[in-house]
């Protein structure tokens, strides 16, 4: 079997590729560099004559090739890459009959916990989702808590009017649903560092990102520096940065994207060196069925497993391109079945379907002084 077809679809902000093979498998996978999807179109471009004539099977090979056939690094590649590794893994279990949990070792559960991510516009709509989530089976929900000026705010206010949005949340979620608050790396280490002791009281599982992800000492450091579980690495793209961080002494929690550092053959291996560290895995995920059937799967085969992030939006509208097996039961996901990922294109909504790129620069706060705040 040899790999015949390499196809590129921009999806609303998605990349999305298809690889077809000379018997007629296909398998599909999608990047999670959402910022530039067009680029990880380009870098598959330079992929695909080297692609075209390769074994599907021998996906460590693949992986190791792609990364190292240049001398260059970063997101947009690691992107690239972790889209092949998901197709490949795709075609793998069509091609053996098998989910493609069952080749990544055989499940260790039977059903994938999940935890919502839910908005909230002030503190008494946040407990209103909170409660509505619990009452809908969710034992875990996730939110940003800071206020739409944090960049500007003193210290005290932003620790009083974040601590408002956080106890309202407890109080509709209650003691039987984790709550975890993500910080989306706007802080400084002083700034997070405050706010996190300040939150101890309302026992979230975890504290995430909380500060910008240039260092990763740094990130360590605060994870060494509050009594709350810290998690990082939803913007991290490679083992080595998951070792690192974990050597320097966090987090508890690693978050990897499947669709970014290197797709399910890289994250498997960051699973099992957090779990060297005594450390959980929370996978990254809120772009779409693809990243989410990937992320059940390896979800599913690995034992340091804790929770599923996971967005509503997958059963959107707008989402109808993709035809999922997966069926969410309250705030469960039952480990698939079918072979491969469980995912598949639907031609026709495929052939409508537009590009629609974000506007990267809307997301960038300005703070009262005309400076750059942290961006998410």
């Amino acid at each position: 079997m040899k790999i015949e077809q390499v196809e590129s679809f921009l999806i609303r902000d998605a990349y999305v590729v298809r690889i077809t093979t000379d018997s007629g498998i296909s398998g599909i996978g999608q990047t999670a560099c959402w910022g530039y999807p067009e680029a990880v179109g380009e870098v598959i471009a330079r992929f695909r004559p080297w692609l075209i004539g390769q074994d599907p099977l021998r996906i460590e090979h693949i992986q190791q090739f792609l990364y190292r056939m240049g001398p260059f690094r970063g997101s947009v590649l690691s992107g690239a890459i972790a889209a092949v590794d998901i197709a490949l893994w795709d075609i793998k279990g069509k091609h053996f009959q098998a989910p493609v949990w069952q080749l990544l070792g055989g499940r260790v559960r039977d059903r994938i916990r999940l935890h919502l991510l839910m908005g909230g516009k002030d503190p008494e709509d946040a407990r209103k989702r909170a409660t509505e989530a619990r009452e809908e089976g969710f034992t875990a929900v996730k939110l940003d808590p800071l206020p739409d000026d944090y960049h500007s705010m003193t210290l005290s206010r932003l620790i009083s009017d974040t601590r408002d949005m956080v106890a309202a949340v407890r109080e509709g979620a209650g003691l039987d649903v984790d709550m975890i608050l993500e910080i989306h790396r706007k802080l400084t280490p002083m700034t997070s560092i405050a706010l996190a002791e300040a939150l101890v009281e309302f026992r979230p599982m975890f504290f995430e990102d909380p500060i910008q992800i240039d260092s990763v000492i740094s990130q360590g450091e605060i994870a060494k520096r509050t009594t709350i579980p810290v998690a990082n690495g939803e913007r991290m793209h490679s083992i080595w940065e998951f070792r690192e961080l974990l050597t320097h002494g966090g987090p508890q929690y690693v978050r990897p994207d499947v669709g970014l550092a290197g797709g399910l053959t890289q994250c498997k291996k960051i699973a099992a060196v957090a779990e060297s560290f005594h450390s959980a895995v929370v996978l990254h995920n809120y772009l779409g069925p693809i990243l989410t059937a990937a992320s059940v799967h390896l979800d599913a085969s690995i034992p340091n497993f804790i929770t599923q992030e996971y967005s509503k939006s997958d059963e959107a509208a707008h989402n109808a391109v993709y035809k999922t097996v997966l069926q969410r039961n309250g705030g469960h996901i039952p480990v698939p079945e079918a072979p491969g990922l469980g995912v598949e294109l639907d031609e026709e909504l495929l052939a409508a379907a537009q590009h629609e790129p974000r506007d990267l620069p809307a997301a960038n706060p300005l703070r009262e002084d005309g400076s750059v705040a942290y961006a998410v």
